[in-house]
């Protein structure tokens, strides 16, 4: 694989070549550091697309950091802080060419709920979610994102696209005052909406309007083909040039407004207020706080965040690695999820250091990235770099911005998170994974953390009882043929051996029963005491137990075969070569065969003493046909 071809070139491709003659240490320095794979041979047509990418996504960038911060709670400039490190860190870290990070809106409404809109707590926050993130990367716990389900995500996702959007509602309105809290939030918003300003409701409604249309503009005109008139192609270039940074455009239109209302004398217009001029200071994180009383020391700040220094850095790796694969699966390249978290956990400890407020992967900036063909994670540095100026150049403008139209970048950008259609889809795939995604989306509306908590909780119920309650079919024809449908572990060994008993028993008169294993890779210890215990159980009511289709160290036994000339299976003949004398289990035999002599009285049957021998050729016999054994052969 080539290491920067252009569009769809991993980032990390030089990375996966193993670097054959180097060192160990030079390898680890290469897989941590991304950044050397793709730099050497860097060229100058990636340099083209990747400022073209770094651009466009500038543009998005600074409209939207604006606006987060006020989903957050926070003073506007504090969205722009959070801009820019992360493309820096990310550019010499990260993994997948696609991804930039930032500020989001859910990371934006997180921050709002464990950070009390205080900026001293936010910038806390997002130290202290690095120093997990980058524990999490270095220990490679990257798997416990598994038990996060989809019904989870999209439940959290698609509450917090409704909270976030609703909680803009009363910058479109002009409203003030307005509790931050969801139910009060529409409560006092219905109440007091014959309050709204008239100014505000226009210049929303309309930036709303201009941001869809633009929207549908650019998914419905594709790019001209090479062999249309220079006019067309020139023509679609612009109009989808200004869709992509429509954020920018309707924000700057809104200012000029604003603007000229100022001018003039009058404004009925809600504007954003100053913005602090220059770059933030460098300094460390806040590890106290002063208050008019005293000081808040950093264990009480720990405190008060609670539960957020788990969801935050949990939600925020979550995202980010979804978003890195999937665009890694569309633009055939491969990832490094343990990279991920280190390039996250490191850009928000340093972000930390600049006042900002935790970030993690945007999926809309990230997809506005890969349409423009992006090359290499080199854009985030043009896009950085582009935050960096507007700090230093354009705050003085920043405070014509009006908070109506920040409110509409925020609903645009964030009711496509809304995903209906997974209703309908997990109703016709698996109802029962409508449970965590409905606990999930309904708490989210009360409190975020306990929407994620208790979604979790929900999937691992379900995912317990599965293991607990495994499919097993029951057929009976001459002799009970009993067949799980999954491995058996401890949970289940109770339900395995009621159902055997409960059949073999009440048949009249009592047969014997197979157990087939076909689907049985793995089972532990508790549940092999339970099987011995159900052979001794059968075996005082004169009813056999045997093992068919059966797999030792996870692969298929090779003992000798029964006898069976009642065999349910039509397609064996005089005897069933499925039939094994062996105990289904990924231990040893001989563990196996200890197991049964501790439970039974007179020691294992001659089925588990067959496979204890089988390397001996020594044969078994039908117990119901009353065959003995080879006498010549060794016990």
């Amino acid at each position: 694989m080539a290491a920067v071809p252009g569009r769809g070139c991993p980032p990390g491709a030089a990375r996966s070549a193993r670097w054959p003659g180097s060192s160990w240490w030079q390898r680890a320095v290469r897989r941590r550091l991304p950044v050397l794979g793709w730099l050497p041979r860097y060229s100058l047509s990636c340099l083209r697309l990747d400022l073209t990418a770094g651009v466009t996504v500038g543009l998005t960038v600074v409209p939207q950091a604006l606006a987060y911060a006020e989903v957050a709670g926070l003073p506007v400039q504090y969205g722009l802080y959070s801009s820019f490190v992360g493309c820096f860190v990310y550019c010499l870290l990260g993994t997948a060419k696609d991804v930039t990070l930032g500020p989001t809106a859910i990371m934006s409404l997180l921050v709002s709920s464990y950070a009390f809109h205080d900026p001293a707590y936010a910038v806390l926050l997002a130290f202290l979610s690095g120093c997990v993130q980058l524990a999490m990367g270095l220990l490679h716990l990257g798997f416990l994102l598994d038990f996060v389900s989809c019904p989870v995500i999209k439940g959290f996702t698609s509450a917090a696209s409704i909270t976030i959007s609703f909680n803009q509602v009363k910058n479109i309105l002009g409203l003030r005052g307005i509790p931050r809290q969801f139910f009060l939030e529409v409560y006092e918003t219905l109440r007091r909406i014959g309050e709204t300003r008239a100014g505000d409701a226009i210049l929303g409604l309309s930036c709303l309007a201009a941001l869809a249309g633009l929207q549908a503009m650019k998914s419905r005109l594709h790019p001209a083909a090479s062999t249309e008139p220079l006019a067309t192609r020139a023509s679609v270039l612009l109009v989808r040039s200004c869709a992509t940074a429509r954020n920018a455009l309707v924000v700057l239109a809104a200012s000029l407004v604003a603007y000229s209302f100022q001018v003039s004398g009058s404004q009925p217009l809600t504007l954003t207020g100053s913005v602090p001029h220059g770059f933030p200071p460098f300094r460390p994180p806040p590890f106290s706080k002063a208050v008019p009383n005293g000081t808040v020391p950093f264990g009480r700040m720990v405190q008060d965040m609670g539960a957020g220094l788990a969801v935050v850095p949990l939600v925020g790796v979550l995202e980010t690695v979804a978003i890195a694969k999937a665009f890694a699966s569309q633009n055939n390249y491969r990832i490094d999820g343990n990279q991920e978290m280190l390039a996250m956990g490191t850009a928000n400890i340093l972000g930390s250091f600049f006042s900002s407020y935790p970030i993690t992967g945007s999926f809309g900036r990230t997809a506005v990235n890969a349409q423009t063909g992006v090359c290499t994670p080199m854009g985030g540095l043009v896009t950085g770099t582009l935050v960096l100026l507007s700090l230093a150049y354009l705050t003085s403008l920043f405070c014509y911005i009006p908070k109506a139209a920040l409110a509409a970048v925020i609903i645009s950008a964030v009711v496509p998170m809304f995903d209906a259609r997974i209703f309908r889809t997990l109703w016709r795939v698996k109802r029962l994974d409508l449970v965590p995604l409905c606990v999930t989306f309904l708490l989210c509306f009360w409190e975020v953390q306990y929407g994620i908590m208790a979604g979790v909780l929900v999937s691992g119920i379900l995912l317990l009882y599965s293991v607990a309650r495994p499919p097993i079919k029951v057929l009976e024809q001459g002799v009970l043929l009993v067949q799980p449908g999954s491995s058996l572990h401890f949970p289940a060994a109770d339900h395995l051996r009621d159902i055997i008993c409960d059949r073999a028993l009440a048949a009249s008169p009592p047969c014997s029963v197979i157990l087939d294993c076909h689907h049985v890779s793995s089972i532990d210890y508790t549940a092999v005491v339970g099987l011995a215990e159900l052979l001794q159980d059968l075996h005082k009511h004169g009813i056999s137990l045997v093992f068919c289709s059966l797999q030792v160290r996870g692969q298929p036994c090779t003992a000798p075969a029964l006898p069976a000339p009642c065999c349910p299976r039509p397609r064996c003949s005089s005897c069933c070569q499925e039939i094994k004398a062996s105990v289904i289990c990924s231990l040893t035999i001989p563990l196996l065969c200890g197991v049964f002599y501790q439970v039974l009285p007179g020691g294992p049957t001659r089925e588990l003493r067959s496979a204890w021998h089988r390397d001996h050729g020594k044969q078994l016999a039908d117990p119901h046909q009353g065959v003995q054994e080879n006498r010549n052969s060794s016990a």
